[in-house]
């Protein structure tokens, strides 16, 4: 059974980044922008921003990823306060998001790949850990010359209600999809959030330009390396 269908990681895979400092640049920014005015105590809106982070990585799909932000938000500021506040959420996004630019790098490469597997006939989805919005995800593909036209589905935290490292996700994507698991390969950069694809049957490939290993495995069982690596691993799986 052959490779029909990639799905690739969009942070530190397509787009190659300092992810720690990202984030960080991101917590900061977003809890300052939403702190402005004095509604919050900016030490403590830090630490709700976490709860609702943590609110969709922990997200079983009763509801989608934004809800179960805005949920956890509501529980700390009260219902009333959360549902305001989305607005400003999104005016964030527009005019401060792109700060976090400064963390990662452009590469042609992503593009490049893009066209080929295309040209290969393969289908496509971006499955990002769908903690962030449309209009950030939209954001960050577009720093590699990426749009939401190259792919079938990018997950993102309004129209998805698992994330990663949970299997669920990978089955959810699948499911949308209307393929079959084995069908599919996995191409990330984190070992404990995309190679888990793996346990749902799919295939999958560790980029390593920018690998993240927090529990130190031995990464040589998972077919791993460079963006030519990879292109030579799918080239034998068709």
């Amino acid at each position: 059974m052959g490779i029909k269908v990639v799905l690739f990681d969009l942070d530190g895979t397509l787009l190659p980044m300092n992810q720690d400092k990202f984030i960080e640049v991101y917590f900061e920014n977003l809890t300052a922008y939403m702190c402005r005015g004095g509604e919050h105590e900016p030490s403590e809106y830090y630490k709700a921003i976490w709860q609702g982070v943590k609110a969709m990585l922990t997200n079983d799909n009763l509801i989608n990823n934004e809800e179960a932000y805005f949920d956890a938000i509501g529980k700390i500021y009260g219902s009333e306060c959360a549902l305001k506040e989305r607005g400003k959420y999104t005016e964030f996004y527009i005019s401060e998001y792109a700060k976090g630019k400064s963390e990662c790098w452009h590469t042609a490469r992503s593009r490049e790949l893009v066209n080929i597997l295309k040209e290969k006939g393969l289908r496509l989805a971006l499955a990002t850990n769908p903690v962030f919005p449309t209009v950030a995800t939209d954001m960050r593909m577009g720093w590699v010359d990426l749009t939401m036209d190259d792919f079938e589905l990018v997950t993102t935290c309004d129209n998805t209600g698992y994330s990663k490292p949970n299997p669920k996700y990978y089955l959810d994507i699948a499911s949308r999809l209307g393929v079959d698991p084995r069908d599919c390969i996995m191409v990330g950069n984190d070992v404990d959030d995309d190679m888990v694809a793996r346990d749902v049957g799919m295939d999958v490939f560790l980029l390593t330009d920018c690998l993240i290993n927090k529990k130190s495995k031995d990464i040589t069982e998972y077919p791993n390396g460079s963006f030519d690596d990879l292109l030579n691993y799918i080239a034998s799986k068709i």
